[in-house]
C-alpha cells in the first residue's frame, strides 16, 4: 500500500513539473527550482502552489505573515504573530496599500482560496507576496500556531 501511495505521489509530482515547465518562458527548467522555489524566486511574478516550500523559506527568513480570514476565524487559531487583514472587509484594499513595499509578505487563509485572491491583489499593487495557502499548510511548514 505504501509503495502504491509513493508511486502515486511521484506521478503527481512529475505531472506538476511538466505543467510548471509548460508555462515557463525559458526553454529549460531546473527541476530543483521548480519543486522547491527560493524566496527570491517567489516574487511578485511567481505563483506558489500550494505554497509550503516557499512558506518554509519565508519562515526561515523572518517574513511578515498576514491571515486574510475573518476576525472570528482568526480568533479560533492563527499563525503566531500573524497580522489579521480580513479579505472580506471593505477596507482590505486600503489596508494592503498601506503595507511596506520593501517587505515580503506571506498570506494564508482557511483553504487557500482567499489567500490566492489576496496574493493576486497584493501583487497587482506591487507587493512581494508568497501565497502560503491554508492554515494547515502553514502549520505543516513549521509555523507555530495558537
Amino acid at each position: 500500500m505504501r509503495t502504491r501511495t509513493a508511486l502515486s505521489l511521484a506521478a503527481l509530482a512529475l505531472a506538476g513539473l511538466g505543467a510548471g515547465t509548460a508555462c515557463s518562458s525559458s526553454g529549460t527548467a531546473d527541476a530543483a527550482a521548480t519543486t522547491a522555489p527560493t524566496l527570491e524566486a517567489a516574487s511578485a511574478a511567481t505563483v506558489v502552489a500550494p505554497g509550503v516550500p516557499a512558506a518554509e523559506l519565508a519562515k526561515e527568513q523572518g517574513r511578515t505573515v498576514i491571515d486574510v480570514r475573518t476576525p472570528e476565524e482568526y480568533a479560533e487559531g492563527h499563525v503566531v504573530d500573524a497580522e489579521n487583514l480580513n479579505l472580506q472587509d471593505p477596507s482590505f484594499a486600503a489596508n494592503i496599500a498601506a503595507l511596506d513595499p520593501d517587505t515580503t509578505y506571506v498570506v494564508y487563509c482557511r483553504s487557500g482560496n482567499r489567500s490566492a485572491t489576496a496574493a493576486a491583489q497584493m501583487r497587482a499593487i506591487g507587493l512581494d507576496v508568497v501565497d502560503g495557502g491554508a492554515l494547515t499548510d502553514m502549520a505543516d511548514a513549521g509555523w507555530p500556531t495558537s
